[in-house]
């Protein structure tokens, strides 16, 4: 069984919006729509937007910049939660690359999904307060387009 595959399943056993999402019908080839107001889709929105703002709230305090953050349960936590929305992300890539529809969500949905740990590793790594905002910025942004590829209108093929 392939590894995507595998993830599929357990994402589908895991999640009821998952497989509420999966088994919407395709849409039309000739009609773009939007897959925003979906289940899975909308729980990515909302999961992005509010680890953004967990982001940008640390940015404001300088929390990240404290000793111990790194291993706090703040930081901790969030690491969980931007793993389990990278996990989501790659779920919406398989649906849509199920479906055949909308090309370019489906990438940039699975490009989100492999950059987020990187991103949160990024901010781990950072030795200096200046580097770690400029991690955070990034991470911050990334969360950001997450919602933002998905909510745009659906584009028709070129």
């Amino acid at each position: 069984m392939s590894c995507g595959v595998a993830l599929a399943v357990s994402l589908l056993l895991s999640d009821p919006g998952v497989a509420l999402a999966a088994a919407q019908p395709p849409a039309a080839a000739d009609a773009p729509v939007s897959v925003a107001g979906e289940p899975l889709f909308a729980d990515i929105i909302t999961r992005s937007g509010d680890l953004r703002g967990v982001v940008r709230g640390w940015m404001a305090s300088g929390a990240a910049d404290q000793p111990g953050f790194m291993t706090a349960d703040a930081f901790t936590g969030f690491k969980t939660r931007a793993a389990e929305l990278a996990a989501l992300d790659m779920q919406g890539h398989l649906i849509l690359k199920e479906r055949g529809t909308d090309g370019d969500l489906k990438c940039i949905l699975r490009g989100i999904s492999e950059d987020m740990p990187k991103k949160v590793e990024a901010v781990e790594a950072a030795a200096s307060p200046a580097e770690r905002r400029v991690a955070l910025d990034e991470l911050a942004y990334l969360l950001n387009d997450n919602v933002e590829v998905i909510t745009a209108p659906p584009q028709p093929p070129v």
